[in-house]
């Protein structure tokens, strides 16, 4: 059986929203909403920073954290550097975002089971989009779109539209083809981990800002898994406000 730990990186520098995993949600710092969560499902949970004011909010709700360096350009890089030194050895690495105070513990568990294939070297997870979707809401670049192949190994991710969709109007893609959207949770296992960090970017992530590009362009498979649930992400002052609504009206 294969052992995991979670890394949930935090940065309190943001330029939408400075100091966002220790605004409050619900009574609680975000951050200590996405930690609880991980614990759902993981034994072993690190938060990975380069801040004080993190390091001394997680350490008080009883938290375990690591203090990582202030050069790191990606999650992906913190979140390795706090793997070496959080003393605990795992199989796989799970990357949990730090501004997911809603991650749901099903989608943790789909991407645990993603490395019973042998051939996964990272694994990630998708949403289909709805149906009804305007094209509007399928075209919003911040919302990258995924192609999978048959055996739901990923081809490419990317901010556009993809696959195009020859002889049909546009406002008719959503309910013509199955497309997904991203979910920005990746896990590796421990070995690939630390080899990808090493990689230089490449020019497909150059072009779409888009890190996981680095890893296909080196020959990693990425193994997706899907999801029904919508997260909610705080990336600005309006979503934790949203996510305060979204908390009263489930009593979570």
């Amino acid at each position: 059986m294969k052992s995991f730990v979670a890394i949930i990186p935090a940065r309190y520098a943001s330029t939408r929203f400075p100091g966002k995993p220790l605004a409050i949600l619900g009574g609680k710092p975000v951050i200590q909403r996405v930690y609880e969560q991980a614990l759902k499902v993981f034994e072993n949970v690190y938060v990975a920073t380069d801040d004080d004011r993190i390091y001394s909010a997680v350490q008080a709700f009883g938290g375990n954290v690591v203090m990582t360096s202030s050069d790191h350009k990606s999650g992906t890089d913190r979140c390795y550097e706090a793997y070496c030194k959080c003393g605990v050895e795992a199989d796989v690495v799970v990357n949990i975002q730090g501004d997911e105070p809603f991650i749901d513990p099903s989608q943790l568990v789909t991407i645990k089971e993603l490395f019973a294939k042998p051939e996964t070297d990272i694994a990630t997870l998708v949403k289909p989009f709805a149906k009804e979707l305007p094209y509007q809401a399928l075209e919003n670049p911040n919302s990258p779109k995924v192609v999978v192949d048959d055996n739901w190994n990923a081809l490419y991710f990317s901010r556009s539209v993809i696959p195009y969709l020859r002889g049909v109007e546009q406002e008719h893609w959503a309910e013509n083809h199955n497309y997904y959207k991203h979910i920005g949770l990746y896990a590796f296992r421990a070995d690939v981990l630390g080899s990808v960090t090493s990689l230089k970017q490449a020019p497909l992530e150059l072009a779409e800002s888009l890190e996981q590009l680095r890893w296909l362009s080196a020959g990693y498979t990425i193994k997706v898994g899907t999801t029904d649930v919508e997260t909610i992400g705080i990336d600005t002052p309006e979503d934790l406000a949203a996510a305060e609504t979204f908390l009263m009206e489930n009593s979570l």
